[in-house]
């Protein structure tokens, strides 16, 4: 037992404590509240920070840590160049992943799960193609909820990786969702298969949705890149569908896979009529404004889903895509680039809580209450720590000093 003080507690489901403390047993939060009355209540060690503060460790909603080496891996196989579309990007990741050796994956993940961490990552979505890289999970401190990621239109082979999927799910290795990885690359029949799967198992799905202008063409009368290029590309052209006239989000309705387990990525091109759709079937939606600048393809509606009171939370999606896997710059990035749609404290709180609560582990981690794992970061900041402007400061001026995982430091 050991009661971990600082200038500031913020516990991000109530209000800023000033000269708080959490007190620690057995990796779990036991009481929070103000550091005198631990002293007093508790016959136990205090650890001080006197000029820090102590929030809650961050959780990224979307990732793909398999690809942080993705950088490099473009000038190794001399395909360092930059997608005009994000059709191009598909083709290039896909280009890129050909021939990767499961050591290399092993590597790249390995970094990925280090770098998270490093940046106050303490719980992900991760979104994993190779199967075989599971056990890497089980070297990390950290809650990762692995996403197996899922793709097909030739019904034998979606057959084939839908068995797959159920014994892997079966063993157990770890906590599991499913993503259907979007809607034109699962053909209808295929889509409604991964979702009736995950709901048997009791596993939340996670879908890149609305992501391009490319897809919305696609999905309206099947033409455009992903017809011309992407189709071809994966020697897919004989499951090039009819004409649909509607949108990503609407098809998805159509089809009966949209509700409160379902985790929608991106959302760029939402429609205020597809917003109502979401918010009526109780989707989750997961941001990543840096993936969608370096992409070209767009802002999402962010004023839209706020005002439809929609559960939002914070993904830097990979390496492939983004400059970091840092949800401290993400933060920043949505300050700059989305002026006045949210507040500080608004932001910290889809950072920690609201990525918690969408992924389902709100139980566990996104916020420092009783009985929550201590996962917590200790934060210097130099300026001021008056309460009006401390979300601000922490957000735009702080660094992570420690970092603990179950009440252990970790780095």
């Amino acid at each position: 037992m050991r009661i971990f003080a600082a200038s500031t507690v913020m516990p991000i489901s109530s209000s800023p404590i000033a000269h708080g403390g959490i007190l620690v047993e057995n990796g779990r939060i036991r009481d929070v509240g103000p550091v005198e009355r631990l002293r007093f209540d508790y016959d136990a060690p205090v650890t001080d920070f006197p000029k820090g503060v102590i929030m809650p460790g961050l959780v990224n909603a979307h990732t793909h840590l398999e690809l942080t080496h993705f950088p490099s891996w473009k000038l190794r196989k001399d395909l360092d160049y930059s997608p005009r579309t994000y059709v191009d990007w598909v083709i290039q990741v896909i280009k890129i992943k050909r021939g990767l050796q499961p050591e290399e994956l092993e590597l790249s993940l390995k970094e990925g799960l280090r770098k998270s961490l490093e940046s106050g990552t303490v719980a992900s979505a991760d979104i994993l193609t190779d199967r075989r890289l599971l056990p890497i999970y089980d070297e990390t401190p950290t809650k990762n909820i692995v996403f197996l990621e899922a793709i097909g239109q030739e019904p034998a082979l979606c057959a084939e990786l839908k068995e797959k999927l159920k014994v892997v799910i079966r063993s157990g290795h770890t906590r599991f969702g499913i993503s259907p990885h979007a809607p034109h690359t699962l053909s209808p029949s295929f889509f409604r298969e991964i979702k009736e799967l995950a709901t048997s198992l009791s596993l939340p799905i996670m879908t890149h949705l609305s992501e391009s202008s490319e897809e919305a063409s696609f999905m309206h009368d099947s033409t455009g890149r992903i017809a011309e290029l992407l189709y071809p590309h994966i020697h897919w052209e004989a499951y090039l569908p009819k004409p649909q006239r509607t949108t990503s989000t609407a098809y998805l309705d159509s089809i009966g896979v949209l509700d409160q387990s379902t985790i929608a990525v991106h959302c760029v091109h939402i429609t205020p009529a597809d917003g109502e759709i979401l918010k009526k079937r109780g989707v989750n939606v997961v941001i990543c404004p840096r993936s969608n600048d370096r992409l070209t393809v767009g802002k999402a509606p962010l004023h839209l889903f706020k005002k439809l009171d929609i559960p939002m939370a914070i993904g830097t999606d990979s390496l492939a895509s983004n400059d970091s896997l840092s949800l401290w710059d993400e933060m920043r990035f949505i300050l700059n680039e989305f002026p006045g749609v949210f507040r500080h404290d608004e932001l910290l709180a889809m950072a920690t809580l609201g990525g918690a609560k969408v992924l389902g582990i709100d139980e566990e981690f996104g916020s420092l209450e009783v009985g929550k794992r201590a996962d917590f970061l200790v934060l210097e900041v130099e300026d001021s720590m008056a309460e009006k402007d401390l979300h601000r400061l922490i957000i735009e001026e702080a660094r992570i000093d420690q970092i603990y995982i179950s009440g252990n430091h970790v780095n």
